[in-house]
């Protein structure tokens, strides 16, 4: 069998698809009426572009080998095709689907950059016809923007690794708002580079906004993708990144226009103001108001003069009626009618009573014109 079947090519439906952990991948092809076990050496299955799974029908090629162990065949495929599809498109449809689950492609984290921005990096081929589109755009739209170029290669084994490790770094140069990255147009084998997971992972960490340019309108790429904008074609991204100097002159004369308009409008809407307020009165006359208020102080004045003279003339006839009324209620006044009133010397006990006195007491009798000290030699109750 095996130097009969040196090399083969068989058809069938991939099952039971394991990945050891050296590498090797271990499957078996089938079909409606038989089976072949297959495997794929660890240095073969890196070099694929797609993902081998369970259900994906391929065309595998190789030698045919005795598995002395098991006692079986089994199909060393050292070239695999899926059927129905090209290797490429697979591995672009897989790639796509498993990033886009995890949130590559989410429209609300594509970000924006200035509308003049302060430097424009160009990660792509200094050589390419795609760079010199990019730089005459750009010099003929905006002439001071400032355009730094970060060759890479935009082809081949070497491309992906390389503008994936531009994309990581291009936030180090000084003042870069934005980057394009991409290529012209070619095969999709030429701009495979651009579908690597290494670069669409590079575009969803950069810490610069993106715009992807590759290939021409109808190639869409996983970097078209995951960046924050996808331009058609590399000149289109550079009409993107920066404004056209015309538009933006245009821009800034209409709003001279409007601003020289709106400042006249305030001029002459503050000097009809200031003539209105010249033709007032008080304006016109201004000391008239100050000797109406001085005339209203001196009003004032002579009113509260006359308010505190029938104050001070109401409280003494209250104070009159006051003292009067006290001087009626004064025991003193009962002396001026010919009364007296006796203490005793001893403890200035008013006397009320003559049974109080006793005979030797000292007494003191006030009368209205003074008092006269006494002793007491008789006491003459009455029964």
């Amino acid at each position: 069998m095996e130097s009969s079947f040196r090399f083969v090519w068989v058809s069938g439906e991939i099952s039971n698809c394991k990945q050891a952990s050296s590498g090797h991948v271990y499957f078996t092809l089938k079909d409606e009426d038989a089976q072949l076990a297959a495997i794929v050496w660890r240095g073969t299955a890196q070099k694929l572009r797609f993902q081998l799974k369970d259900g994906l029908k391929v065309l595998a090629a190789g030698p045919i080998q005795l598995y002395e162990t098991r006692g079986q065949y089994q199909l060393i495929a050292e070239q695999l095709e899926p059927q129905g599809i090209g290797a490429l498109e697979l591995a672009f449809r897989q790639l796509q689907r498993k990033l886009e689950a995890e949130g590559l492609f989410d429209p609300d984290r594509k970000r924006s950059w200035p509308v003049f921005p302060k430097r424009i990096a160009l990660v792509t081929s200094p050589t390419g016809a795609a760079v010199r589109d990019m730089l005459q755009v750009i010099s003929r739209r905006w002439p001071r923007a400032n355009v730094i170029i970060v060759p890479v290669p935009v082809q081949g084994a070497e491309a992906a690794p390389q503008i994936a490790s531009a994309l990581r770094t291009v936030h180090l140069i000084p003042d870069v708002d934005v980057v394009i990255c991409g290529r012209g147009g070619g095969s999709l084998e030429d701009l495979w580079a651009f579908n690597e997971e290494l670069v669409a992972r590079a575009i969803f960490d950069c810490q610069v906004p993106v715009i992807s340019a590759v290939g021409h309108e109808i190639d869409v790429t996983i970097a078209d993708l995951v960046a924050d904008k996808r331009a058609l074609t590399p000149s289109e991204a550079a009409e993107l990144v920066v404004p056209l100097e015309s538009d933006v002159r245009l821009l800034l004369e209409r709003v001279r226009q409007r601003l020289t308009t709106a400042l006249q409008y305030q001029a002459q809407r503050a000097r009809f103001q200031v003539e209105r307020l010249a033709e007032h009165p008080r304006l016109a006359r201004p000391l008239d108001r100050i000797h109406e208020l001085q005339s209203e102080v001196d009003d004032l004045d002579e009113r509260m003069r006359r308010a505190m003279q029938r104050r001070v003339e109401s409280s003494r006839q209250q104070l009159g009626t006051i003292s009067a009324s006290l001087n009626a209620l004064s025991p003193l006044a009962v002396l001026d009618r010919g009364y007296s009133l006796t203490k005793r010397l001893s403890d200035g006990n008013l006397i009320r009573d003559v049974n109080d006195l006793k005979i030797g007491d000292r007494i003191s009798t006030l009368v209205a014109s003074g008092s006269l000290i006494s002793e007491v030699i008789a006491v003459d109750a009455d029964d």
